[in-house]
């Protein structure tokens, strides 16, 4: 709006009320009210602010008739201000508080009060269903995908569901895996352990200094924001701010993994009697990154409350380049590091990227001027939508697009994924390969002999690794998680072969969104029953249980499982088959149109 003294203020009529005072009473008149030349003057002055008035408003509806958006949005337009765009961080507790006594309050000052522990719950075990992860608490969908929006949103489409490995892990229908069969307990079985390997929780984006994705767009913006205008669905952009921070948990994060593991303990605690048995207590891993081990403690506090310490052992595993880590195996695999190695997906989705934002750019450049918005920068404000989403709760920038725009962003994330770190990949099988050793390790409670991949000899003790545990938990990246069920060959995943980058298939069985979600979790299952010969054990990817027909010795179960004996040995054949010497420290080089669906260069 423009203040008083502004060239605007010429194009209006202008006149002054006079006030006067009669009988006590102050009354504003326009002109002298006896005089019929001051009437016709009033009649002359509303009659000339009328007419100008709405040839303001053809003027404006001629504008933006063509943008449907005049009614909305502001019909006036101005250079964006200096500050959009800029980074607005709060840094969270202040350093030198100046009320800070931790003497004065104690974490305990006795008198606690009689209580007694009661069993330990099972619901995996013992309830006739299983408890499914289905709601995204906290977090606001965008009015045009609410479910109160029918005209907008089809059945089945979730805006939260769209986002790729940025979407938040919920369970996977029964089935959706190709078994029939959901994560309770079969009638004739008794679990006897679990292996869990879970994602950290929701974050903010990568390094903000990098310059590429949602802070590589806020900082474009705010180089150019003196030459910008915006108008329509993009007039928020007048007053927005780059929020986000660089790679730590959100607070929807933390409660993503505070909440897991409420759901680990409310479906498997009674495996902590184990424990309390052998007078030990259970060793959850970890690695050194902030959002690793804040997800870890964060689990940790759902599962066991607070506070931690004599309940459990949480070992830290150092990530950093040239350290062997299972749970970050990428730092000690030099040809990860190659960017056609490593980053493989990168070509695939620039060009999937170009395909389903081609309508996309135009559209939106309607209502920027003075900035040119290429398919990157309309990439980052979807990815903006999930970014801001996760981490304030709600973003505009969901607003922009539509169904198709999303399920465009949502492949475009498997198409990433795919050929970075999964069955596409050539080093993926490799790089998971070190998880295998261990899990078969613990599985037969027996000590790795050769240390030939990602695995850590240094680790690998009775303290820090110990054997015949009936609970394990460890907490890795999405990666891993990929690259761990490329190495178990668990190849349903890859039935559909390579992912193309001109549509998007129609039978999609590789997608990031059910496999690694923030907060994606996998379980391996063991279990006793009557009806089998030998104990078994599934693998549970989100609840979804997966099926293990593909490997040697493993049948087409009704429930997914398999033998320990024949998934064990299954296993060992990947791992004998398996070099990451050669994958990892030759020098690979692959013709044009090479692919695989085994994670493996050859």
């Amino acid at each position: 709006m423009a203040e008083q003294g502004s060239p605007h203020d010429s194009t209006l009529p202008v006149f002054t009320p006079e006030v006067k005072r009669m009988g006590g009473q102050s009354r504003v008149y326009f002109g002298d009210p006896s005089s019929s030349s001051a009437r016709r003057s009033l009649f002359l002055r509303v009659s000339a602010a009328f007419f100008a008035g709405f040839v303001i408003c053809l003027a404006v509806v001629a504008q933006y008739a063509s943008n449907r958006s005049c009614l909305p949005f502001s019909a006036f337009t101005a250079l964006l201000p200096t500050d959009v765009g800029t980074p607005e961080w709060h840094q969270y507790p202040p350093a030198e508080p100046t009320n800070g006594f931790p003497s004065a309050f104690p974490s305990n000052v006795g008198y606690p009060g009689q209580t007694q522990a009661g069993a330990e719950p099972g619901v995996a075990a013992t309830a006739p269903a299983y408890p499914l992860h289905s709601n995204v608490a906290h977090l606001v969908p965008p009015t045009r995908f609410s479910k109160d929006n029918t005209k907008v949103t089809t059945k089945d489409f979730n805006i939260f569901r769209s986002w790729g490995s940025s979407s938040p892990w919920y369970s996977i229908p029964r089935g959706k895996f190709g078994v029939d069969s959901s994560p309770e307990a079969p009638d004739t079985c008794n679990i006897t352990g679990v292996h869990l390997l879970h994602r950290h929780g929701a974050r903010y984006p990568a390094d903000y200094a990098s310059g590429s994705g949602p802070s590589g767009f806020a900082s474009r913006l705010n180089k150019n924001a003196e030459n910008i205008t915006v108008t329509g669905p993009l007039s928020f952009l007048d007053n927005w701010t780059y929020k986000l921070g660089s790679e730590g948990l959100t607070p929807f994060g933390r409660s993503q993994l505070f909440d897991l593991g409420v759901s680990m303990r409310m479906r498997y605690g009674f495996l902590l009697k184990n424990f309390s048995e052998t007078h030990s207590l259970p060793v959850f891993r970890t690695d050194s990154q902030t959002r690793m081990l804040d997800s870890a403690h964060n689990f940790a506090l759902g599962f066991f409350g607070y506070p931690l310490e004599g309940q459990y052992q949480q070992e830290i595993m150092i990530e950093a380049k040239g350290i062997n880590n299972t749970l970050a195996p990428y730092r000690s695999c030099p040809n990860n590091d190659i960017p056609s190695i490593g980053y493989r997906g990168a070509p695939f989705t620039d060009a999937w990227n170009a395909v389903y934002l081609k309508d996309t750019v135009p559209r939106l450049q309607r209502y920027v001027d003075g900035f040119e918005l290429g398919v990157r920068d309309v990439y980052a404000m979807q990815e903006l939508c999930a970014y801001e989403t996760v981490a304030l709760g709600y973003s505009k920038f969901c607003e922009l697009f539509t169904e198709k725009e999303w399920e465009g962003f949502d492949y475009s994330s498997d198409i990433h994924y795919w050929y970075s770190v999964a069955w596409g990949s050539p080093i993926a099988r490799a790089q998971g390969i070190g998880y295998v050793q261990e899990l078969v390790s613990r599985l037969t409670q027996t000590p790795i002999e050769t240390h030939n991949s990602s695995t850590n000899a240094t680790l690998h003790n009775a303290v820090t690794f110990p054997l015949g545990d009936s609970l394990y938990v460890d907490a890795t990246h999405e990666t891993v998680v990929l690259n761990v069920l490329a190495a178990l060959n668990i190849s349903s995943f890859a039935a559909m072969g390579q992912l193309p980058t001109d549509h998007i298939p129609k039978r999609r069985t590789f997608r990031s969104t059910e496999l690694a979600p923030f907060a994606t979790n996998v379980q391996f299952q063991l279990l006793s029953c009557s009806t089998e010969p030998g104990p078994q054990i599934r693998v549970i990817v989100n609840d979804g249980v997966v099926p293990l027909a593909n490997l040697d010795g493993c049948q087409d179960h009704p429930d997914g499982m398999c033998s320990i004996h024949a998934f064990v040995d299954a296993q060992k054949e990947n791992i004998r088959s398996t070099d990451w010497n050669f994958v990892c420290n030759t020098n690979l080089t692959f013709p044009d149109g090479w692919k695989t669906t085994t994670g493996y260069p050859v």
